[in-house]
């Protein structure tokens, strides 16, 4: 199928409909034809679609890009499955943003009537005197999040499956759990088109010069004109702006491996088993859902990676860590067959947090970025900020400064 006609033919279509805004639908043809637009977006993962939306909710005629289309395989957004998870030891920031991005999730997959969210609670296996842990509870005793502090005993009785050591605890937020990833961004843009936001198959090219950009060329020869330019795409940020990204975004290799639960066996299903995360091991994964299978990942940053030309295939080294964790936590899967795996990327900044900003020498030029390993969940959160951040509107916050980007990779956000 031509990628240009994907989302519009999407299986989605007839689920997808919003509340038309026939004038608006038809203002933005309109200015589609003269290919001027208020704000253009490159990029439609989870952070450029949220953007676009917020954005357009706002009043904003909007072009959205993709060059590989919505939730492709190449994407940060393009997984399965992304936790939703409230606990970020200190950094309170992300779990009110996580908080506030649970309902607005919601929200959208009761527009679209496409339930994408899974309550499987989320367990957090940690030291009691662990800093993260600590950290983790009392922010979610602050703000409110509700969450169970269970004993290694009391998590052998709830979860017998789980092999766990004597000197842990369980943090378990019963209200948190899976996003179904890749289709969620697609029912995003599904419904941003119905809102009348424009959506093309294109890729951008690097932009050159400094001051104010006129215009956006693309690799086919044509240009895209805007007010604003945002870039939101992802891994290929650093790419796209080589000189001032290429140290401050790193694209990183993370293999993600499924396993098949014996025939009949509901202890690795919800609600006998919910999404986990074992911070000692710096493994994570969730029951099976959908009956795809029980999912497992490490979460240590891999090498660094091109977006466009890595081989996804799996390392031998990589399933035989994942096996092993298998086999000291969950002994009732140490033979389990592998049933799938893939490879993604993570796309970190130097420190974890997220950069919104504007770009130093193109005043109407934002970059959006550095989300992927913790950002997928916190879409509508972002989405909502920038699109105020690009309006004018609202407090920026210093930490999603290019300022606080450094060319030295020092993880701070987990």
């Amino acid at each position: 199928m031509d990628r240009r006609n994907f989302i519009r033919r999407s299986a989605f279509a007839g689920a997808l409909a919003w509340m038309g805004v026939p004038s608006k639908a038809r203002a933005s043809s309109e200015h589609a034809s003269k290919n001027i637009f208020d704000v253009a977006i490159i990029g439609a993962g989870v952070f450029g679609s949220w953007t676009a939306y917020f954005l357009k909710a706002a009043g904003q005629r909007v072009l959205l890009l993709e060059a590989y289309g919505p939730s492709n395989d190449r994407a940060s957004s393009g997984g399965e499955t992304r936790i939703i998870r409230m606990g970020y030891g200190p950094d309170e920031i992300y779990t009110r943003w996580a908080r506030h991005a649970l309902p607005l999730w919601n929200d959208l997959f009761t527009r679209t009537g496409i339930p994408l969210f899974h309550r499987t609670g989320v367990l957090w296996i940690c030291s009691p005197t662990d800093r993260y842990s600590l950290q983790t509870e009392k922010v979610l005793t602050e703000t409110g999040v509700k969450f169970q502090k269970l004993s290694h005993l009391d998590l052998r009785e709830r979860y017998p499956q789980i092999a766990v050591d004597d000197d842990v605890i369980g943090l378990l937020e019963p209200e948190s759990g899976v996003l179904m990833a890749r289709r969620a961004v697609q029912a995003l843009v599904e419904n941003a088109i119905q809102m009348g936001i424009e959506y093309r198959t294109a890729a951008a090219v690097s932009p050159v010069g400094s001051g104010r950009l006129d215009a956006l060329q693309m690799r086919d020869g044509t240009s895209v004109s805007a007010g604003t330019y945002v870039f939101a795409c992802g891994p290929w940020l650093p790419k796209i702006f080589p000189r001032l990204l290429g140290s401050r975004i790193i694209p990183t290799r993370q293999e993600v491996f499924f396993f098949g639960i014996p025939a009949g066996d509901l202890r690795y299903s919800p609600p006998n088993l919910p999404t986990w995360i074992i911070l000692s091991d710096e493994y994570y994964g969730m029951p099976d859902l959908e009956n795809r299978g029980f999912k497992i990942a490490y979460d240590a940053h891999g090498v660094t990676v091109d977006p466009d030309t890595v081989e996804r295939v799996a390392s031998t080294e990589g399933l035989a860590s994942a096996r092993a964790c298998l086999a000291r936590r969950f002994p009732g899967l140490k033979d389990a067959p592998m049933m799938e795996s893939r490879v993604c990327q993570y796309e970190n900044t130097s420190n974890g947090d997220f950069l919104i900003d504007r770009h130093p020498d193109f005043s109407n030029v934002w970059l959006v970025g550095g989300g992927s390993g913790h950002g997928f969940k916190h879409g509508p959160s972002l989405g909502e900020y920038a699109a105020e951040q690009i309006l004018g509107k609202g407090v920026p916050e210093p930490r999603f400064s290019l300022a606080t980007k450094e060319a030295v990779q020092k993880r701070k956000v987990f």
